[in-house]
């Protein structure tokens, strides 16, 4: 008799991210997710119920995917930021459609890596990386609500060319990419310095 295999919510998970890394969102739907996981869609229907349910399941499962790629491993607050923004950037030039998913609208989660905490009330915007900040700030010189603004405007200029790569508007290496994010970077600290 032959043996029943098991279909686990995770194998479909796994299946659907290679496919909306390699094929887009779009391209994911039960029949062809099934049929990439080698099931019936009967396990597809028992793990998520529907295609909304698996929506969900696939934006969280690709946000934590993401995140790990993200994981600054460094003691150094200013080099934990540059990795950070490092793997934001490669996701947006090898991996333009999980990018489009995670940070333009295909997904309801949007916003970029360190964004998770942003407060933004009229003018007064911070992050909520309250360790990255204070480290950025002991290193720099800056008071600590200059190095939250300096970490704020650096997301948004990476974002920005993220974008611009993820989409086709901008072809240019990583380490090109990473050059312009740095040398704003460093604008933003030398600016916070000398302003009163």
């Amino acid at each position: 008799m032959a043996r029943k295999v098991s279909i686990s919510r995770d194998m479909i998970l796994e299946a659907a991210l290679g496919m909306l890394i390699r094929d887009g969102y779009s391209s994911i739907n039960i029949k062809a997710l099934a049929e990439a996981v080698g099931c019936s869609t009967q396990p597809i229907a028992w793990h998520f119920e529907n295609m909304e349910g698996l929506r969900r399941a696939l934006a969280v499962y690709a946000r934590e995917y993401a995140g790990k790629k993200a994981v600054p491993d460094a003691d150094n607050a200013v080099d934990a930021f540059e990795r950070m923004g490092r793997a934001y950037i490669s996701m947006a030039k090898n991996e333009p459609n999980l990018f489009r998913f995670l940070y333009l609208g295909e997904s309801r989660i949007s916003r970029p890596f360190g964004l998770e905490g942003l407060d933004i009330r009229g003018d007064d915007i911070t992050t909520g990386d309250a360790d990255m900040a204070a480290g950025i700030a002991r290193q720099t010189g800056l008071s600590y609500e200059r190095a939250q603004e300096c970490i704020r405007n650096t997301i948004v200029y990476a974002h920005g060319i993220a974008v611009m790569i993820a989409t086709g508007v901008l072809d240019i290496s990583e380490d090109n990419a990473m050059k312009m994010v740095k040398h704003a970077s460093e604008c933003f600290v030398s600016g916070g310095k000398y302003e009163r």
